[in-house]
């Protein structure tokens, strides 16, 4: 479906916009439901949820939370970088008992909620700048090589008896072996299609949403196999060397939701609030959901044909009211969620409209239809989820960050290193004491690490330089990124970066980004300054240095 050119005046928001865009608006709608309905059902399963824990995220995001954010084309729903973070805190409060530890993760998320609230009413929606870009990757890189290592056995239909997670990264060649060749069979095969499909050219097919189709695909082997009935049969190989295997089969390898859609719904349990791990899995929820979140609506306004910007304080507060009545309800929390947004864009959406619309067909569809929920295999699902790992931590990502240079990559694998070993936020933290060390080390002074030296200053009505002095680091800009947003738009605003003698690959890509922001709506934006300055890779945006001036200087 063709986007609208750049010239299009905007669409209206509120009624106004329904009225005018209702037909785009619900057919988007309808085709994000069919991509969000399989990965709300794996994103919860594997987050330690009940199914129905996703379906819940999506429909308080889709109908609420749309109602009130402050972006137009973003979907929000649950997202698979935050199972790590969900499944963490219901295996470390429920100590082993799944069902407590889920009441007491919804209990987490509805604090957390509140912090995330108040960090949007108090515009704080800028803190995301305060990560740097390698990190955040490094992160995600790392959430999909976790998400990979638990899926893979539930896609071949064994449940390996591993805990930690190098156990059970290295439990699968022993589940490799001893696979289930039925549940495997629809777990390749839903694998291959995903694959298949993110290399068709054609434009017809390529409307029709992957995951639809492995879930459809994944129903069909489910009936010729009969996971309907619990069996058992034995698997006869041809060589009479390799020993016969006996295999059971049956409904546990399906999706279970209840028939009753208001059994569905579970209240949390506040009875570990004085707990250090409590409060370890609030601060987690808050603080990876908020980065993720602000990061993707950033993302998606990139992708608005319109060239909208969304109010990303509103936005963090919206999903912060709309993540409380998710953790009341029975809910993942929710983010601003990037595959099912960029969906929505390529699909026609015009407005917010989309976003309700989704939320409404899939409270529609699991009230009406519950038991053809139950028809999907676990596998199928575990596939979406494998695939989904894998584009977070494929080697492309490896190589684009290698192509920034060299100190990028460092920060890349040592976040994923620190949370392969510990957790999330200790990994995090690893990287960003690394990018810290790494400034020290190039002579950054303790003051300028957290202070960036700049002003503003208006040639004439219809020019602004933007003066920056010294070091411009990730840690020390945010300043400098509220400034700029305050600049009035339509005038020439011109960045001198001749006295930097250091700008790291954060700040030069958020500059470089305003930029291109900033002349897409009519002004002028350029950069001046960087002719005495060393990049530290070929890349565009790599981190530079000036070579005339020595750190001391600043």
């Amino acid at each position: 479906m063709s986007t609208p050119s750049l010239s299009t005046t905007p669409p209206l928001t509120g009624l106004a916009g329904l009225k005018q865009n209702w037909r785009s608006d619900l057919l988007s709608g309808f085709l994000v439901f069919l991509i969000a309905l399989p990965l709300c059902l794996g994103i919860a399963m594997a987050s330690g949820f009940p199914p129905m824990g996703g379906i819940i995220t999506a429909i308080v995001g889709g109908v609420l939370v749309s109602r009130l954010n402050g972006s137009f084309v973003t979907i929000n729903g649950p997202a698979a970088g935050l199972i790590v973070v969900v499944l963490g805190a219901v295996q470390s409060l429920g100590q082993g008992d799944a069902m407590a530890g889920y009441r007491y993760t919804l209990a987490a998320i509805v604090v957390a909620s509140v912090f995330q609230t108040l960090m949007g009413l108090f515009k704080a929606g800028r803190l995301s700048a305060f990560f740097p870009s390698s990190v955040v990757h490094g992160m995600l890189a790392a959430i999909g090589i976790i998400i990979m290592a638990k899926q893979i056995h539930v896609m071949l239909g064994v449940k390996p008896e591993a805990k930690e997670l190098i156990d059970t990264i290295l439990a699968i060649p022993h589940s490799v072996v001893d696979l289930n060749p039925e549940i495997a069979c629809i777990g390749f095969a839903g694998l291959a299609l995903l694959i298949a499909w993110s290399l068709i050219k054609n434009r017809v097919l390529k409307m029709i949403p992957a995951p639809l189709v492995v879930v459809a695909v994944g129903i069909l082997l489910e009936r010729y196999f009969d996971l309907d009935h619990e069996h058992v049969y034995m698997f006869l190989p041809d060589q009479e060397f390799l020993p016969h295997h006996e295999f059971s089969i049956g409904p546990k390898f399906l999706v279970s939701i209840p028939d009753d859609f208001l059994a569905g719904f579970y209240f949390p349990d506040f009875g570990k609030i004085a707990t250090v791990e409590f409060w370890s899995a609030v601060l987690s929820i808050c603080l990876v959901g908020s980065v993720e979140s602000l990061l993707s609506a950033a993302a998606v306004d990139k992708l608005d044909p319109y060239k909208r910007c969304s109010d990303l304080n509103r936005d963090l507060a919206a999903v912060g009211m709309g993540n409380v009545v998710c953790g009341l309800l029975g809910g993942l929390p929710m983010i601003a969620e990037i595959v099912r947004s960029s969906a929505n864009v390529n699909n026609g959406a015009q407005t917010g409209w989309a976003n309700f619309f989704h939320g409404l067909f899939l409270l529609i569809f699991v009230a009406l239809f519950p038991h053809f929920i139950h028809e999907i295999p676990l596998a199928s699902l575990a596939a979406l989820l494998v695939y989904t790992g894998f584009r977070l931590a494929s080697p492309k990502e490896f190589a684009k960050t290698m192509a920034i240079g060299w100190e990028q990559l460092t920060l890349f694998v040592v976040t994923i290193a620190g949370v392969l070993a510990t957790d999330l936020l200790i990994g995090v933290a690893m990287g960003i004491a690394a990018k810290f060390a790494l400034h020290l080390l190039r002579g950054v002074s303790l003051t300028n690490l957290f202070k960036l030296f700049y002003h503003v200053e208006q040639k004439d009505a219809d020019h602004y330089v933007i003066k920056i002095e010294g070091a411009a680091v990730f840690s020390n800009f945010m300043a400098l990124k509220s400034a700029a947003a305050e600049l009035p738009q339509g005038k020439t605003v011109v960045f001198d970066l001749s006295d930097v003698y250091l700008i790291d690959h954060t700040v030069m890509e958020f500059i470089d980004h305003y930029c291109h922001d900033y002349n897409s709506r009519g002004g002028q934006c350029a950069i001046h300054g960087l002719h005495n300055h060393e990049p530290f890779s070929s890349h565009p945006l790599a981190a530079r240095r000036r070579l005339d001036r020595k750190p001391a200087a600043a």
